[in-house]
């Protein structure tokens, strides 16, 4: 963990989750456009949900395991981290990925834990034993 990190607030996650959903739908669009453009038919049924929702664990997998974030989550300045202080591990992304989908199945609650936890953890985090980190911008030195 940087020494200057400090846990993400709530604002700070949903902003990058809103980057990331606009990425995933463009990723989406790339997959469905060539099915829909030389199928000339509906890209529908369970193959179709099996492939996108695999999409979407894959971006989460790789970012999360490769980097510690998202690019949702580079542009907010927030990083994932285990909660011993390394990158998290595949068994945890699944974790996280499974959390996640439960936080927003029930409305978000899981989410919203993070304005009640005194760490700022919501289920993900703690399903997964992992961290979410807000790094604030180095600010300039002044010379006197």
């Amino acid at each position: 963990m940087a020494q200057d990190s400090v846990p993400a607030g709530l604002l700070r996650r949903l902003g990058a989750m809103v980057y990331d959903a606009l990425l995933i739908l463009a990723l989406w669009m790339a997959t469905l456009f060539p099915l829909v453009a030389f199928t000339n038919a509906a890209a529908t049924g369970p193959t179709i949900q099996s492939l996108l929702f695999l999409e979407l664990f894959g971006f989460f997998a790789y970012f999360w395991v490769f980097r510690g974030q998202t690019l949702g989550m580079l542009a907010w300045r927030i990083s994932l981290e285990s909660t011993s202080g390394v990158r998290i591990s595949l068994v945890q992304v699944v974790l996280r990925f499974v959390a996640a989908l439960a936080s927003f199945a029930c409305l978000g609650i899981g989410y919203l834990w993070i304005l009640f936890d005194p760490l700022k953890r919501g289920w993900p985090d703690l399903f997964s034993d992992s961290v979410v980190l807000y790094t604030p911008k180095n600010t300039p030195k002044t010379s006197s």
